[in-house]
């Protein structure tokens, strides 16, 4: 998945053979008392447009996971989706080429509208037509055709086989609109949006700039018709420009909680008073879904030279990165798809292990690389700032085998940019994954040289590997073919994956029900969110 500020094409993730729903609930289940009272958390996620079919970063998506229903959602902590708007759906091919869903009966828009497999259907074309260069259509790119089969059963034809359709569903990228009030061929403004999930969207302000940050205002959804159980009855978004600004607005109770926006040391400051009995703020702390790594530019002269690579991947000292620049607030990762998910390996640990300045020395000298290397790193933004760059130039340079200069691309556009024409020898970037399987992770980075233009492509990868796990529609049997992914790109080095990061929720202390939604879904619940206090 990705930022606000890091908007690239990536495909889906996790597969389902069938589902079939257990019960449900409504609005009408909120719990009554304190719970239903208003909640407003603030978060850096900046996002302007909202409409599904053109809305593809994590600042849209956070509010749209709760405003919108698919045919399938990624209940907490879960690896495969589970049912949302229908009652169950099952691949009906052998090869994973044709998708069944028959749809919830009595299912409404928040404007009575009833919802249909017309809206299905219509909001699959719909995003296919309209094509929006920073939406989601790249997710659907598998979809051949879909049909409406009466009014609560749809079938997806595909083009090729593709077992992580049903997790591509299951994001905002599926995301099920009103065929009367959209337009077929157009974005729907952010004021005029109608969609079905546990909230409805009351006000929505200054998302596209002005003299203060905007804020999205919802209330529930007295239409809803699915699992969620409400435990407050208003959710505002606020949106702050400055991790120091969104502390800020937290000490002085303008918010009540924060995303995983805070700066890492303000973070492990939270937690830290926490533990010593300062009740003020209280920090939520789980897993992420989201990486980063150094990529390297195998179109570079340098950085062609698979020895240079594995030298680089030899001087990573990843638990002190993860230790002195970001106070453990990320974790240590040593394959491309991250611990807590189907599919992690310890790829580069297990080749190249700890930092070892002889070992990276007798990789250059037997390629006959002259030493000192010396090339750029450029980096863009970092929730640790220079830090981060600074501290890996210094890793590199240790015992004098690397010579590394550093240059900052302030301008996210324009770092974009440079990396898509490949300007830069090495760069540092933050993969944010549209849904929890290892297939998000590995082909959107590594085929064709993946969306960072690293250059780098192995046929074992995008022509064997990569299409056998796409069949596999029992994900956790996929684990095998991905396997063997993370270790030939181990081998070649294209990116070096540096930390996962670690969610730190910060709250009041009288906010509840935060840690029953961090997890490495990268689903933000709203409705789970409530507070005790008068």
């Amino acid at each position: 998945m990705k930022t606000s500020a890091e908007r690239l094409a990536v495909l889906g993730c996790a597969g389902l053979v069938a589902v079939s729903v257990a019960g449900c609930g409504s609005v009408t289940d909120v719990v009554k008392g304190d719970s239903g009272k208003s909640i407003t958390m603030g978060t850096s996620q900046l996002t302007g447009v909202l409409d599904p079919a053109a809305a593809y970063d994590s600042g849209s998506w956070l509010l749209l996971r709760n405003t919108f229903q698919s045919l399938l959602t990624f209940q907490a902590a879960a690896s495969a989706p589970s049912p949302d708007a229908a009652q169950s759906c099952e691949f009906t091919s052998a090869e994973a080429t044709e998708y069944h869903c028959t749809l919830k009966p009595g299912l409404k828009f928040s404007n009575g509208h009833p919802m249909t497999a017309q809206d299905v259907v219509f909001s699959i074309e719909r995003t296919k037509k309209i094509h929006d260069e920073n939406g989601p259509v790249e997710l659907l790119d598998s979809i051949k055709s879909v049909e409406a089969k009466g009014d609560n059963e749809v079938l997806f034809h595909l083009s090729t086989p593709d077992a992580t359709l049903p997790a591509k569903l299951a994001s905002p990228a599926g995301a099920i609109v009103d065929h009367q009030v959209y337009p077929a061929d157009k974005v729907l403004p952010n004021d005029k949006l109608i969609g079905s999930g546990p909230y409805r969207i009351d006000s929505v302000e200054n998302l596209n700039g002005g003299k203060q940050l905007g804020k999205v205002v919802l209330s529930a959804n007295d239409k809803y018709g699915g699992e969620a159980k409400l435990r407050n009855n208003k959710f505002t978004v606020r949106y702050f420009d400055k991790a120091e600004d969104l502390k800020t607005a937290l000490d002085k109770s303008e918010i009540d909680l924060t995303d995983n926006s805070l700066e890492p040391n303000t973070a492990a400051q939270v937690r830290s008073d926490q533990q010593g009995g300062k009740a003020d703020l209280q920090v939520t702390e789980g897993d992420s879904n989201d990486t980063r790594s150094l990529v390297l530019n195998t179109k570079d002269p340098l950085m062609s030279n698979v020895a240079v690579r594995q030298a680089v991947a030899q001087m990573m000292d990843r638990k002190a990165l993860a230790r002195d620049v970001f106070a453990r607030t990320v974790q240590a990762l040593y394959s491309m798809v991250p611990a807590g998910l189907p599919g992690h390996t310890t790829a580069f640990f297990d080749r190249y292990g700890d930092q070892d300045v002889n070992k990276a020395k007798k990789i250059l000298t037997d390629a006959k690389v002259q030493i000192p290397v010396k090339f750029t790193l450029t980096w863009s933004r970092s929730r640790a700032g220079s830090n981060e760059a600074e501290t890996l130039k210094k890793q590199l340079e240790t015992g004098g085998l690397f010579q590394v200069t550093l240059a900052q691309e302030p301008d996210w556009d324009s770092y974009r940019k440079g990396w898509a024409e490949s300007k830069y020898q090495a760069y540092i970037i933050g993969w944010f994954a549209d849904y929890p399987d290892p297939d998000n992770y590995l082909a959107p980075l590594l085929v064709n040289g993946g969306a960072y233009h690293h250059g780098w492509d192995d046929p074992r990868i995008s022509g064997r590997l990569v299409p056998e796990g796409l069949k596999q529609t029992d994900r956790s049997a996929a684990a095998g073919t991905y396997a063997q992914i993370q270790q030939i790109e181990a081998e070649n080095v294209p990116l070096i994956p540096l930390y996962q990061n670690k969610s730190f929720f910060a709250a009041r202390s009288y906010v509840t029900g935060v840690e029953t939604t961090v997890d490495t879904t990268g689903y933000f619940r709203f409705w789970e969110i409530s507070r005790n206090n008068k």
